[in-house]
Protein backbone atom coordinates (compact mmCIF):
# COMPACT_ATOMS: atom_id res chain seq x y z
CA UNK A 1 0.00 0.00 0.00
CA UNK A 2 0.68 3.41 -0.99
CA UNK A 3 3.75 2.55 -3.15
CA UNK A 4 1.83 3.91 -6.43
CA UNK A 5 0.83 0.37 -7.57
CA UNK A 6 -2.98 1.92 -8.58
CA UNK A 7 -1.66 4.84 -10.31
CA UNK A 8 1.45 3.22 -11.89
CA UNK A 9 -1.21 0.60 -13.70
CA UNK A 10 -3.42 3.06 -14.73
CA UNK A 11 -0.65 4.45 -16.76
CA UNK A 12 0.49 1.34 -17.81
CA UNK A 13 -3.51 0.88 -19.37
CA UNK A 14 -2.97 4.02 -21.10
CA UNK A 15 0.02 3.81 -22.93
CA UNK A 16 -0.31 -0.16 -23.83
CA UNK A 17 -2.93 -1.15 -26.84
CA UNK A 18 -4.72 -3.29 -26.43
CA UNK A 19 -5.13 -3.94 -22.92
CA UNK A 20 -7.15 -4.62 -19.99
CA UNK A 21 -5.99 -3.85 -16.01
CA UNK A 22 -7.21 -5.70 -12.96
CA UNK A 23 -6.42 -4.61 -9.68
CA UNK A 24 -6.57 -7.22 -6.87
CA UNK A 25 -8.79 -4.87 -4.25
CA UNK A 26 -11.68 -4.93 -6.85
CA UNK A 27 -12.26 -8.55 -6.40
CA UNK A 28 -12.77 -8.22 -2.50
CA UNK A 29 -14.56 -5.12 -1.93
CA UNK A 30 -16.95 -6.79 1.16
CA UNK A 31 -18.94 -5.38 3.68
CA UNK A 32 -17.15 -5.67 6.26
CA UNK A 33 -14.08 -6.42 5.27
CA UNK A 34 -12.77 -9.63 6.41
CA UNK A 35 -9.91 -12.21 5.85
CA UNK A 36 -11.06 -15.27 7.01
CA UNK A 37 -9.89 -18.69 5.00
CA UNK A 38 -13.37 -18.49 3.02
CA UNK A 39 -12.74 -14.56 1.63
CA UNK A 40 -9.10 -15.44 0.87
CA UNK A 41 -10.60 -18.62 -1.06
CA UNK A 42 -13.10 -16.00 -2.70
CA UNK A 43 -11.19 -13.05 -3.99
CA UNK A 44 -8.26 -16.14 -4.79
CA UNK A 45 -11.36 -17.34 -7.50
CA UNK A 46 -12.33 -14.02 -8.43
CA UNK A 47 -9.32 -12.99 -9.26
CA UNK A 48 -8.34 -16.33 -11.29
CA UNK A 49 -11.61 -15.84 -13.07
CA UNK A 50 -11.66 -12.45 -14.17
CA UNK A 51 -7.63 -12.76 -15.51
CA UNK A 52 -8.25 -16.22 -17.06
CA UNK A 53 -11.17 -14.21 -19.13
CA UNK A 54 -8.98 -11.79 -19.98
CA UNK A 55 -5.93 -13.99 -21.25
CA UNK A 56 -7.90 -15.89 -23.21
CA UNK A 57 -9.84 -12.74 -24.87
CA UNK A 58 -7.78 -12.64 -28.38
CA UNK A 59 -8.85 -8.71 -28.70
CA UNK A 60 -6.34 -8.62 -25.95
CA UNK A 61 -2.41 -8.26 -26.17
CA UNK A 62 -1.79 -7.19 -22.31
CA UNK A 63 -3.34 -7.94 -19.05
CA UNK A 64 -2.23 -6.34 -15.92
CA UNK A 65 -2.38 -6.82 -12.25
CA UNK A 66 -2.54 -5.41 -9.04
CA UNK A 67 -2.47 -6.38 -6.06
CA UNK A 68 -0.65 -6.01 -2.53
CA UNK A 69 0.99 -9.12 -2.73
CA UNK A 70 3.64 -9.64 0.20
CA UNK A 71 4.70 -13.64 0.34
CA UNK A 72 5.34 -15.73 -2.84
CA UNK A 73 2.66 -18.01 -1.96
CA UNK A 74 0.03 -15.48 -3.29
CA UNK A 75 1.48 -14.69 -7.12
CA UNK A 76 2.01 -18.50 -6.87
CA UNK A 77 -1.64 -19.59 -5.88
CA UNK A 78 -3.04 -17.13 -8.57
CA UNK A 79 -0.39 -18.20 -11.14
CA UNK A 80 -0.87 -21.80 -10.65
CA UNK A 81 -4.34 -21.35 -11.52
CA UNK A 82 -4.12 -19.67 -14.63
CA UNK A 83 -3.48 -21.40 -18.50
CA UNK A 84 0.45 -18.98 -19.16
CA UNK A 85 1.19 -21.22 -22.34
CA UNK A 86 1.01 -18.25 -24.40
CA UNK A 87 1.92 -16.02 -22.13
CA UNK A 88 4.98 -13.98 -20.86
CA UNK A 89 4.62 -13.02 -17.09
CA UNK A 90 6.65 -9.96 -16.13
CA UNK A 91 6.37 -9.53 -12.56
CA UNK A 92 7.21 -5.66 -10.40
CA UNK A 93 7.35 -4.93 -7.32
CA UNK A 94 7.12 -1.08 -6.21
CA UNK A 95 9.13 0.01 -3.51
CA UNK A 96 9.95 3.38 -1.51
CA UNK A 97 11.62 4.02 1.20
CA UNK A 98 9.92 3.84 5.07
CA UNK A 99 10.28 7.83 4.86
CA UNK A 100 8.33 7.88 2.03
CA UNK A 101 5.92 5.77 2.88
CA UNK A 102 4.96 7.18 5.77
CA UNK A 103 4.61 10.52 4.17
CA UNK A 104 2.07 8.65 1.65
CA UNK A 105 0.36 7.14 3.70
CA UNK A 106 -0.30 9.98 6.83
CA UNK A 107 -1.68 11.94 3.67
CA UNK A 108 -4.23 9.42 2.36
CA UNK A 109 -4.91 8.82 5.92
CA UNK A 110 -5.62 12.59 6.85
CA UNK A 111 -7.52 12.68 2.99
CA UNK A 112 -9.67 9.96 4.42
CA UNK A 113 -8.29 7.43 1.78
CA UNK A 114 -7.36 5.16 4.21
CA UNK A 115 -8.16 3.78 7.99
CA UNK A 116 -5.60 4.63 10.97
CA UNK A 117 -4.30 1.25 11.05
CA UNK A 118 -2.81 1.38 7.22
CA UNK A 119 0.56 2.56 8.15
CA UNK A 120 1.26 0.00 10.45
CA UNK A 121 -0.15 -2.82 8.48
CA UNK A 122 2.27 -1.24 5.06
CA UNK A 123 4.85 -0.48 7.02
CA UNK A 124 5.34 -4.36 8.63
CA UNK A 125 5.23 -5.34 4.68
CA UNK A 126 8.07 -3.67 3.41
CA UNK A 127 10.71 -6.20 4.67
CA UNK A 128 8.69 -9.12 3.30
CA UNK A 129 9.45 -8.20 -0.75
CA UNK A 130 13.20 -8.16 -0.36
CA UNK A 131 13.24 -12.15 -0.70
CA UNK A 132 10.92 -12.41 -3.91
CA UNK A 133 11.62 -13.17 -7.42
CA UNK A 134 10.73 -10.38 -9.14
CA UNK A 135 11.91 -6.72 -10.66
CA UNK A 136 12.02 -3.98 -8.13
CA UNK A 137 11.50 -0.39 -8.88
CA UNK A 138 11.91 2.24 -5.91
CA UNK A 139 9.36 4.93 -6.48
CA UNK A 140 10.53 7.75 -3.99
CA UNK A 141 11.80 9.84 -6.72
CA UNK A 142 9.78 9.10 -9.85
CA UNK A 143 6.22 9.63 -11.01
CA UNK A 144 4.34 6.82 -12.16
CA UNK A 145 4.30 8.46 -15.64
CA UNK A 146 7.88 7.37 -15.27
CA UNK A 147 7.69 3.86 -13.56
CA UNK A 148 5.16 2.49 -16.34
CA UNK A 149 7.70 3.91 -18.65
CA UNK A 150 10.45 1.82 -17.01
CA UNK A 151 8.28 -1.25 -16.81
CA UNK A 152 6.72 -0.87 -20.40
CA UNK A 153 10.86 -0.67 -21.53
CA UNK A 154 11.75 -3.24 -19.85
CA UNK A 155 9.02 -6.11 -20.56
CA UNK A 156 11.22 -7.24 -23.73
CA UNK A 157 13.79 -8.07 -20.89
CA UNK A 158 12.53 -9.25 -18.10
Amino acid sequence: MGVGKTAVSQKRLERLAPSAYLDGDWCWKINPFRVTDETKAMVLDNITAVLSRFLACPELDYVIFSWVMHQPEIAGSILERLDLAQTKVCRYTLLCSESTLRRRIVQDIQAGLRNSGALEHSLSYLPLYASQDTFKIMTDELSPEEIAAQIIGGEGNF
